[in-house]
């Protein structure tokens, strides 16, 4: 068996599993925000039960539309706010972050261990080991109740990543690189995990950029190994992350991927940083490394979205937030912020946006014209300078040129 299936094996208490086999799995935590919470609560209670399987490894997280910007949020808020106090699970309802990250912080989860939560970017933990499946409201609310998981063993990938990357070429260009080349659908239903000498040396923060998007490319699992041999795989690709350039999603998908000095000199108009994907506080010092030395563009509005409040305190106490305001960008809240399209930073049709969030599709933060690439921090800091898309270092030297 492999890495995966031999934790798969462990969850399901059996001696091996094979793919395609029908198992039942324990579950460690079970988590869900202010946007699919309110469903699985409802769900829930259609349950004949009258306590969830464990009130600790339960996780409620306000973090899509936080502070309410409608009265409708603000019943979710409460609503979850009330089965939180009435079946005593964890509930983070301060503003403390993006639930994703969260986890990471706060999740005490050991590597093998199960995460169920119902956002589709759950995959995020495997960065750090976890087999975290991102499941549908009704889903949730079933593993709330009985802490476990009914799933299909699925065939699993390796992708190996070696070599060293070079100055301006950072995790999110690995990851747009990998979701244009297997494109949207190329592991669909399956399992990926990532080994090579760079995965041995890279930061949980890069790590989890990258599993962060691997349901972009419809990946089951995203699980970062710490091991020489993985054991047996379906395929093997490997990669020299030493010849990868700085590269773009562009409109409307995360698979439209081009290099960035294909598109650099496109007007933008909006540049966000932050979300489960880039709001953590390396992400932070990038842009912050930017905006010591230039000002915003004064045609672009720049939003800048810590992911939690544990990585805004951080902020604040290396100054990041006092450069990149007076720099003239906004910092918010830790949140999801624009990144679902909720609030604080919407988009109009008029508008082209450097991100580094997950997903540009079509709609995905406003109107449904306007136009999203996705890029790294360092861009789409230089790009908010510049008022237009350009390669990292253009604006100012990288380190180690």
């Amino acid at each position: 068996m492999n890495e995966i299936e031999r934790y798969l094996a462990k969850a399901a208490n059996k001696d091996t599993v094979r793919v395609g086999e029908d198992i039942t799995i324990r579950v460690d935590t079970v988590a869900a925000h202010d946007v699919t919470a309110p469903m699985a609560i409802h769900q829930f209670a259609d349950i004949e039960t009258d306590k969830v399987f464990d009130p600790n490894k339960v996780m409620l997280v306000l973090d899509h539309v936080f502070p309410a910007p409608t009265v409708q949020a603000r019943k979710n808020h409460c609503q979850m706010a009330a089965f939180a106090k009435q079946y005593g699970v964890r509930y983070f309802g301060k503003g403390e972050g993006v639930i994703h990250q969260l986890l990471a912080e706060k999740g005490n989860l050991a590597r093998g261990s199960v995460l169920v939560a119902a956002d589709s970017h759950t995959c995020t933990a495997g960065a750090y080991g976890v087999l975290a499946f991102g499941v549908g409201s009704t889903e949730a609310a079933a593993a709330m109740a009985t802490g476990t998981l009914d799933i299909e063993v699925p065939p699993v990938q390796l992708i190996q990543l070696d070599g060293v990357l070079q100055p301006g070429v950072y995790a999110k260009d690995i990851v747009l690189y990998l979701v244009g080349k297997f494109g949207t659908d190329g592991f669909t239903d399956q399992g990926i995990i990532f080994a090579g000498s760079w995965v041995k040396n890279a930061t949980l923060a890069e790590k989890m950029t990258i599993s962060n998007m691997t349901i972009e490319m419809g990946a089951m699992l995203s699980y970062f190994s710490e091991l020489d041999d993985v054991g047996p795989v379906a395929l093997t690709h490997r990669f020299d992350v030493s010849t990868f350039v700085p590269v773009a999603a562009c409109p409307h998908s995360p698979g439209n991927v081009k290099p960035l000095s294909e598109v650099a000199g496109t007007p933008i108009t909006q540049v966000v940083v932050g979300s489960c994907t880039n709001g953590r506080l390396s992400d932070m010092r990038d842009v912050a490394a930017v905006f010591a030395k230039a000002r915003v563009h004064p045609e672009v509005t720049c939003v800048v979205v810590p992911a939690s409040a544990e990585v805004a305190d951080a902020m604040d106490k290396e100054g990041l937030t006092k450069i990149i305001r007076d720099a003239g960008a906004t910092v918010t809240n830790p949140g999801c912020g624009p990144c679902y399209g909720g609030h604080m930073g919407l988009v109009s049709s008029t508008d082209t946006v450097a991100s580094t969030t997950n997903r540009n599709f079509s709609g995905r933060m406003g109107a449904t014209d306007a136009k999203v690439y996705l890029v790294s921090p360092r861009a789409a800091a230089e790009a908010a300078v510049a008022g237009t898309l350009v390669v990292p270092g253009t604006i100012m030297p990288l380190e180690g040129e």
